[in-house]
């Protein structure tokens, strides 16, 4: 049950997904969702792939390339790398936060124990 319970916490936003599997290179929504699934575990649904890639092109975050058959590619961009490494960052700090907790270690945050 803990398992089930910590495979919900931290790895189902699709923008941070979505970024992470387009940093290796343009996909479109089907090879998107396999790859997400391929290293995260998550099966996004239609309505949160496209709802999210719509989002992140609407903040220049990803871009639409030319329709290759049916199929529309999408590429990160600079602006969507730059997102993407402070979003790392900010997870590897509370990764290592919550890793020092974990291990009975003092709080580094305000200083509060």
């Amino acid at each position: 049950m803990a398992r089930q319970q910590a495979d919900d916490l931290g790895r189902n936003d699709p923008p941070f997904l979505i970024l992470t599997s387009l940093a290796s290179g343009a996909k479109h929504g089907y090879a998107l969702t396999q790859d997400i699934e391929g290293f995260a575990g998550v099966r996004l649904g239609p309505g949160s792939l496209y709802g999210a890639i719509t989002r992140l092109e609407q903040r220049g975050l990803i871009e639409a390339l030319e329709a290759d058959d049916r199929r529309r590619p999408y590429r990160i961009t600079d602006a969507g790398r730059a997102a993407l490494a402070d979003s790392v960052l900010a997870l590897r700090t509370i990764t290592d936060e919550a890793s020092l907790r974990l291990a009975g270690a003092t709080p580094l945050a305000d200083g509060v124990a």
